[in-house]
C-alpha cells in the first residue's frame, strides 16, 4: 500500500501571470507539465505516487480573473477554474438558481479543503465519486476548454472518458464551467450517501433536474456518481418519466431502472449490491423531491 506521508517528489514550480504564458509553457513541455489550482487532489496523489510525476507544476493562481462566479438571466452561470468550492457554496446565484450545485459543494470535504479546492479541479481529476459531476451532468452543463489551437466547448456528458480520464488534450486547460439558466418551474437536487457526509467520498451520489407542469413531467435529467467508471446519466430512466403523469408507481419504476443501469464496484467501502440498492433509494427520494413537492 502506498504511504500517504511520503515527501513530495522533485519538480519545478511555475507561477504564470497570464493565460498566454501558461498555455505557451504547456505547449512547450506537453506531458512534462501539470496544471493545478487548489492542489487538493494533485498534491496527495503526488505524495502517494499515484500519478506520473511531472517535471513542472504550473500554478494557475497567479492569473487574475479566473476565480469568477457570474450569473446572467439569459446566459446562466459561469464558473471560473479558480472559483473555490466554498465560493460556489456561498454564492447567492448558486443558492437561488442551482440548489443541486449548492448541495454538492456543501457535501465536499472539510471547510479547509473547500477553501482551496475547486469545481474545475474536481471534474478534471475525473474520479467516479466526484460530487460536483452528477449535479453538473443533470443540469446539462458544459466546459469551455482553451489550448494553443483555440477554444472548444464540450458537453459535460462527453467530458469524462474513464476513471481519472477526460477529453482534455496535452496543452489544454479548462477555462470555464457553463450552466444554462434553469427553465421556469424547474427544480434540481443532489443527494449523497457517505459514512461521514462531507468528510468521506460518496458511496453513491444522485442528481436530478426536472420540470413538472400540471403533474406531468416535461423534462428530466438523472445523473449518478460513484457507481460506474465515470459519472453517468441514465437516459432509460429519464424516458420512463418524460411526458408522463407523475405517480408513485412511475417514480418506483424509474428508480428501479436507474439502479439497474449502474455498474458499481465491490470494495471495502461498500458492496456492489449495497451501492445498487442505495441508487434506487436515493433516486426515488430525489425524484419525489423534484416532481411531487
Amino acid at each position: 500500500m502506498a504511504q500517504f506521508y511520503k515527501r513530495l517528489p522533485r519538480f519545478q514550480y511555475l507561477l504564470p501571470k497570464t493565460l498566454e504564458e501558461a498555455l505557451s509553457f504547456l505547449k512547450e513541455h506537453k506531458e512534462a507539465a501539470r496544471l493545478f489550482a487548489g492542489g487538493t487532489d494533485l498534491i496527495p496523489q503526488l505524495k502517494k505516487r499515484e500519478v506520473d510525476i511531472p517535471r513542472y507544476l504550473v500554478d494557475l493562481k497567479g492569473i487574475p480573473g479566473l476565480d469568477s462566479i457570474a450569473f446572467d438571466e439569459k446566459a446562466g452561470l459561469k464558473i471560473g477554474p479558480l472559483a473555490t468550492i466554498n465560493a460556489i457554496k456561498d454564492s447567492p446565484y448558486v443558492r437561488d438558481h442551482y440548489p443541486s450545485l449548492f448541495q454538492a459543494a456543501s457535501s465536499m470535504a472539510s471547510p479547509q479543503v473547500r477553501n482551496r479546492g475547486t469545481f474545475a479541479g474536481n471534474i478534471c481529476s475525473a474520479v467516479p465519486s466526484a460530487d460536483s459531476a452528477p449535479a453538473l451532468l443533470a443540469l446539462e452543463a458544459s466546459v469551455r476548454l482553451l489550448g494553443q489551437k483555440g477554444e472548444r466547448e464540450v458537453p459535460m456528458d462527453k467530458f469524462f472518458i474513464g476513471p481519472r480520464k477526460t477529453v482534455l488534450e496535452a496543452g489544454e486547460m479548462l477555462l470555464e464551467i457553463k450552466v444554462s439558466r434553469p427553465k421556469p418551474g424547474s427544480r434540481n437536487v443532489y443527494l449523497k450517501l457517505s459514512p461521514r457526509h462531507s468528510m468521506d467520498l460518496a458511496i453513491v451520489g444522485v442528481a436530478v433536474a426536472a420540470t413538472c407542469d400540471g403533474g406531468v413531467c416535461k423534462d428530466i435529467k438523472i445523473a449518478l456518481g460513484a457507481v460506474a467508471p465515470t459519472p453517468i446519466r441514465v437516459p432509460a430512466a429519464e424516458k420512463i418519466l418524460e411526458g408522463n403523469r407523475i405517480t408513485p408507481e412511475i417514480i418506483e419504476e424509474a428508480s428501479q431502472n436507474a439502479a439497474a443501469q449502474c455498474s458499481p464496484i465491490d470494495d471495502h467501502r461498500a458492496s456492489l449490491e449495497y451501492r445498487r440498492d442505495m441508487v434506487y433509494i436515493l433516486a426515488r427520494r430525489a425524484l419525489n423531491n423534484v416532481l411531487t413537492k
